[in-house]
């Protein structure tokens, strides 16, 4: 009788312990919308995020008959000061109605290195060195300088006058008001045949801007064309769409870019319209092109030439191919041509706006 009682207190103790270990379990779960991912001094990001996030992507795409071999980094690699605060993960829609998990990046909106401008020369005698460069997508890769705004007319017609007859100096919006009134597609008449120009003083310093990344990029059957914003670079600016060359020209204005192919407007503040050299980083050990961004796809962005000077011949229409190192991955296009990529080969994530 005192044997089988004691085997039954032995039985409601192990039971007992064996209910209490269960519940204690649950309590280390954590949410992974918080998880802390890579900052610019590149930590790691959380592996369970990284496997959910492809467990994910793998079942939304079951129906997805194009297969890529995708190289997804364990962090992302940003120069200090690039981002303002600790990149996180959270959930999130791509563009074609893919739930999945994105990057949250918050970009610091002006170069971590690299400084800006200059942009307009002051006088029709300036140097290249007093100015910076103008492209209208033609190929052409224009110094501003003196003479090329003395040679306006000679390049695009009549109604060019940029600078005064008397004095050379060229006609300047050197004050937030001209900046405003001349930065946007429905110019001021009172600034046509202006050298646009603008200060991140007027406001407050960089426009800080905040995007959703996919962790895992999700291919498309079809490319999607870009049409706005279309990825961020390692230097904390974001790589916009074609500048409107037509619109601006069509004003009688020159949009100035400084020499590393970015200008400032009153909307998303200093941001680039093509990549000339500048603000490279992550060297490659095969002698491949270095990186330079990630696309709103999530795909990596490197330089259009590899070390030894040689452009990819395999790119298809997104300026986009795969290697066994990389993955899927895009080329910028040459400064002349106004674009970086072609179109996206991805799932896009989504700009949030400025913070």
């Amino acid at each position: 009788m005192n044997t089988t009682l004691g085997n039954t207190h032995l039985i409601l103790l192990f039971t007992l312990a064996l209910t209490l270990y269960a519940c204690g379990g649950s309590d280390t779960q954590t949410d992974t919308t918080s998880d802390s991912a890579t900052t610019s001094s590149g930590s790691d990001t959380d592996t369970d995020t990284d496997t959910d996030a492809d467990a994910d992507a793998d079942a939304d795409n079951d129906s997805e008959t194009q297969t890529d071999t995708t190289v997804v980094a364990s962090d992302l690699f940003f120069f200090d000061d690039a981002v303002v605060e600790s990149i996180t993960t959270q959930s999130c829609t791509l563009s074609g109605g893919t739930q999945t998990t994105c990057y949250r990046i918050t970009l610091a909106g002006e170069p971590a290195v690299d400084e800006i401008g200059p942009f307009c020369p002051p006088t029709i005698t300036s140097d290249a060195s007093q100015g910076g460069i103008w492209f209208d997508g033609s190929g052409e890769v224009y110094d501003i300088d003196g003479e090329f705004i003395s040679n306006l007319d000679q390049l695009y017609g009549d109604g060019w006058q940029l600078y005064d007859l008397s004095t050379g100096e060229v006609n300047i919006t050197d004050t937030q008001e001209a900046c405003e009134a001349a930065a946007r597609p429905n110019v001021d008449p009172a600034y046509q045949n202006y050298c646009v120009q603008c200060d991140l003083d007027y406001y407050g310093g960089g426009v800080s801007e905040t995007v959703l990344l996919p962790v895992t990029p999700v291919p498309l059957s079809n490319p999607s064309y870009v049409n706005a914003n279309m990825g961020v670079s390692l230097n904390g600016v974001i790589l916009a769409a074609q500048a409107p060359v037509d619109a601006i020209l069509s004003n009688y204005t020159i949009a100035a870019f400084d020499d590393c192919g970015g200008h400032i407007n009153p909307f998303d503040g200093y941001h680039y319209h093509a990549a000339t050299g500048c603000s490279t980083g992550v060297d490659q050990e095969d002698g491949h092109a270095n990186q330079i961004g990630y696309a709103l796809d999530g795909y990596s962005i490197y330089a259009m030439l590899d070390t030894s000077g040689f452009e990819e011949t395999d790119l298809d229409e997104c300026r986009g191919h795969t290697d066994d190192a990389r993955g899927y991955h895009y080329h910028v296009a040459s400064p002349g041509e106004n674009m970086f990529i072609g179109c996206f080969h991805g799932e896009q994530g989504e700009w949030l706006g400025s913070e």
